[in-house]
């Protein structure tokens, strides 16, 4: 029986971080956590793009544009929806979700997913460095053990 698991290696692959800049102040910290992940687990800075958007709306979007290229092993998309009075909330978040998640399907290619989702600020900056953790540092740990998976299995399927 064969078994296998990617490790979080950067080592000569290619990533973009794709952030939205709404909940800037937030947003923010999450890249930089994604990037020191990246770079910490062997991914050369000049590896490494950083597109902004405007919002949670437009990372799909953008992911899109990105995977297009076939220049990534992996993708990044962090952002920041933070609950208000209206419903727009649970528009943005799940279409953000599901736009992103059709993205890595239809391009065959791992997007790490750091879009918070929150009922309020604390709760955004409690997972952007706070007592939380930095879940732009968890998404970029899992595009890297995604990409270094998805090389392990093309080798296995060359074999």
């Amino acid at each position: 029986m064969a078994e296998f698991s990617g490790t979080p290696s950067g080592t000569h692959r290619r990533f973009a971080v794709v952030a939205s800049r709404f909940n800037h102040h937030i947003v923010e910290r999450l890249v930089d956590g994604a990037l020191d992940a990246l770079v910490r687990h062997g991914a050369a800075a000049d590896d490494v793009d950083v597109v902004w958007v405007p919002g949670a709306w437009e990372l799909p979007f953008a992911a899109r544009r990105l995977l297009a290229t076939e220049r990534y092993h992996a993708l990044v998309a962090v952002g920041a929806v933070i609950r208000g009075d209206t419903p727009h909330f649970d528009f943005v978040a799940g279409e953000a979700s599901r736009g992103l998640a059709t993205a890595s399907v239809d391009f065959d290619t791992p997007v790490g997913f750091g879009l918070l989702t929150c009922d309020n600020e604390a709760q955004a900056e409690a997972r952007a460095g706070g007592a939380h953790g930095n879940k732009g540092w968890d998404a970029a740990l899992a595009a890297l053990e995604m990409a270094d998976l998805f090389d392990r299995l093309d080798v296995t399927d060359e074999s």
